[in-house]
């Protein structure tokens, strides 16, 4: 029987030499996507005290409560809405509802509007990042999972951390609102631009598995959650990771502020701690592939834990620089290898909606970091609501490494 060369189309090949163009594409995408969080990251929780003059913690906090938890049920949609209609369709919806935010963090009348614009950011996240990592991972295949995560993670968080950096020196020389949020036009618009225009959909790279082995939903969740020993102690870890960025992302500016730190000097400290924190990941995660992931969660969440209770005991900008560095090593040991255990233990065909699940417990922690963090600074300050969350990140560390132990 002959063939119509016409309608034949060449297989394409997994490896992140063979992909390379469209690999260095999806990581200037999550560059974008990470940009539009770190507009935030220093200007909006000083926005809260000097525009809208919000006194409680938790009210401050509350953006970080509605972008956490949006987030965390759109991760849980995510993998589902890839596998039926294409990562690509995704990826554009994304950018779709990110484009508003730059625009209602600049005209926001009120503090409602703030919150309203973090559901927003919150989609954009869910749908964009989790694409632009299922995507790398789709295209390097099983070998490299942990250096596609890697450099997926070391793009988005490098890009949070220079955007905090730029907004804090931009707000210190025009004020709070509206020149910082500018930057998030630019990425909002590019981001939307090339997903739509120059990426190709990875769907097709997936590994077709039998009706016998596709399992339901609620099953990848059970197992994401309790049922599997490895899984359960990656979500866990997750959400506290989140939690403690939650933490830091609505009361340190507050904490660094109330400590005599102008604008600009906070904007360093916001910087640096994602700025390690991505680039490390492009050492941690290859790294995650060749020695046991378990060792790199549990003593990064340690770390973390050591550094949050460093910038406690800290009196300087000096001191809290060094315990920001160290936050970002330990988040940089934590964050790929917990991304690739979890795709260690899903099979192909329901590996998107196992990170999906795993993205939901992870970024759920934001929201749980800041209403927790911001109820204890109420009550008691700040310092015991730091303190709290270091403990609880150590001990996170140490339950990671005992699940993960076979």
């Amino acid at each position: 029987m002959n063939q119509n060369p016409g309608t034949m189309r060449t297989p394409r090949a997994v490896g992140l030499r063979e992909n390379l163009g469209q690999f260095l594409l999806l990581m200037l995408i999550n560059a974008f996507v990470g940009g539009m969080v770190g507009l935030e990251r220093t200007v909006v929780p000083l926005l809260g005290t000097q525009v809208f003059h919000l006194v409680q913690s938790t009210a401050i906090t509350s953006f970080i409560v509605s972008f956490g938890i949006t987030k965390a049920l759109v991760n849980l949609l995510s993998g589902a809405l890839a596998d039926r209609f294409g990562r690509k369709k995704i990826l554009v919806l994304g950018w779709l509802f990110g484009l508003p935010v730059p625009f209602l963090l600049i005209f926001a009348p009120s503090w409602e509007w703030i919150a309203f614009a973090n559901i927003l950011l919150g989609i954009n996240q869910g749908l964009a990042w989790s694409m632009a990592v299922v995507m790398k991972i789709d295209l390097v295949g099983a070998k490299q999972r942990g250096l596609a995560v890697g450099l997926n993670e070391f793009a988005g968080y490098l890009a949070v951390g220079v955007t905090a950096l730029a907004t804090g020196y931009l707000a210190s020389v025009y004020g709070l609102r509206p020149v910082p949020f500018y930057l998030g036009i630019g990425y909002a618009s590019l981001g939307l631009v090339l997903s739509a225009l120059f990426v190709r959909d990875t769907k097709d790279l997936v590994p077709k598995a039998g009706a016998s082995s596709t399992l339901p939903f609620r099953e990848i969740f059970a197992r994401v959650t309790w049922k599997d020993r490895r899984l359960l102690g990656a979500s866990q870890a997750g959400l506290v990771n989140n939690l403690n960025d939650g933490m830091s992302w609505g009361l340190f500016p507050l904490y660094f502020a109330a400590s005599g730190l102008d604008v600009a000097h906070i904007g360093v400290l916001k910087f640096v701690y994602p700025a390690v924190w991505g680039l490390m990941q492009v050492a941690t995660g290859p790294l995650s592939d060749i020695i046991a992931r378990r060792l790199l969660i549990g003593s990064g969440m340690v770390l973390q834990g050591i550094a949050l209770g460093m910038t406690l005991l800290g009196t300087s900008f000096s001191l809290w620089l060094v315990a920001t560095v160290l936050l970002g090593l330990g988040t940089a040991l934590v964050y790929p290898a917990l991304i690739a255990v979890v795709s260690d233990a899903a099979e192909p065909d329901w590996r998107a909606r196992a990170l999906g699940v795993y993205r939901f417990w992870r970024d759920m922690g934001y929201a749980v970091g800041a209403l927790l963090s911001g109820i204890i600074a109420d009550l008691l300050g700040f310092a015991p609501a730091i303190g709290a969350v270091a403990t609880l990140t150590v001990f996170s560390g140490l339950i990671a490494l005992r699940l993960m132990r076979n």
